[in-house]
């Protein structure tokens, strides 16, 4: 609540302070931009984090630019803001991986204190961050090798109260599609998990850091901080939210070269064919094809593939 004092690992922020410093992961040099944001009326504590993927650009530019411009005196409660969560993977431009481990850090959500160096910074940012809270919103976009269209991610719990509250959220953050599903050792499946309402939103990709993707997430902070009551105004009026029912995950099992033959937003049926795998010396390997119908959300950019590297997602309508 806005009234006491918050702290994030060394850094305490009394109620009407802003605090902003690098939060130290124990066991590893890692050490996280924090801003803590604590108002001195009472509100509800709200996470944001970006980068947990280093590539991501849009959305940590949305979560510096939201830090700086918010005042405590402007707070009605907390607002906890993670600028790069995976620091070594954006100092090195790493895809996906933290380079200190080669695990994909939103793959092992809440993390072990003992753990690897991904382990270790899920296990800090779900302690200090996100269990807190009482909402979270996790900003990604498509890696350096992948593009998008926009959508966010939600996990129904089955509790009711839980689940419409996080459904609010991807309504007002505005991003068209809506996909209930779940990632293993997500960040927004272990805030669910603890009955956190959670959104995992996606604008961006390519390694690029364009406008109307960073607009979109500057935008959809800006409705959830209002929609919470934590700043003062109505969120802007967003187009209704679309609901895909299930999000179908596509992987490499193949080592040499990926040719996609559809784009993000595109509309398949299943068995679409999505592209095909050659070796090194140009030779087919294998079709690959759409296991349902529905929209393409995301598909990889780049020709090189490895097994289990993500290709492209499918999102089934309900």
């Amino acid at each position: 609540m806005g009234q006491d004092v918050v702290s994030v690992g060394p850094l305490h922020a009394a109620p009407g302070a802003k605090v902003t410093g690098l939060v130290p992961v124990p066991g590893t040099p890692i050490e996280m931009p924090v801003t803590i944001v604590n108002g001195t009326a009472a509100g509800p504590r709200l996470a944001i984090t970006a980068g947990v993927h280093g590539g991501e650009y849009p959305g940590i530019e949305a979560a510096i630019r939201t830090a700086a411009g918010l005042e405590a005196r402007d707070v009605r409660g907390t607002v906890v803001i993670v600028h790069i969560v995976d620091v070594p993977a954006f100092a090195a431009r790493s895809i996906y991986v933290c380079p200190l481990d080669g695990k994909n850090p939103n793959r092992v959500f809440p993390g072990r204190a003992d753990g690897t160096a991904s382990e270790r910074l899920a296990h800090t940012l779900f302690t200090e961050v996100i269990a807190p809270s009482d909402a979270y919103v996790d900003l990604h976009g498509g890696d350096i090798n992948e593009a998008l269209v926009p959508f966010t991610i939600i996990v129904e719990t089955g509790n009711a109260d839980v689940d419409a509250r996080a459904r609010d959220l991807a309504r007002v953050y505005g991003i068209r599609y809506v996909v209930r599903g779940r990632v293993g050792g997500g960040t927004y499946a272990a805030a669910a998990q603890r009955n956190i309402p959670a959104i995992l939103t996606e604008a961006g990709g390519q390694g690029l850091l364009d406008e109307p993707s960073l607009q979109t997430h500057l935008r959809g902070l800006r409705n959830v901080l209002r929609h919470l009551r934590l700043i003062d105004g109505a969120p802007d009026r967003v187009e209704p939210v679309t609901t895909l029912g299930r999000l179908h995950w596509v992987s490499s099992q193949h080592t040499g070269l990926f040719y996609v033959e559809v784009a993000p937003g595109d509309r398949v049926e299943s068995g679409r064919r999505i592209g095909e795998f050659r070796d090194y010396f140009g030779r087919r390997l294998a079709e690959l094809r759409s296991p349902a119908a529905g929209i393409v959300l995301f598909t990889v950019t780049t020709p090189a593939t490895n097994p289990n590297d993500p290709l492209f997602a499918v999102g089934e309508p309900e």
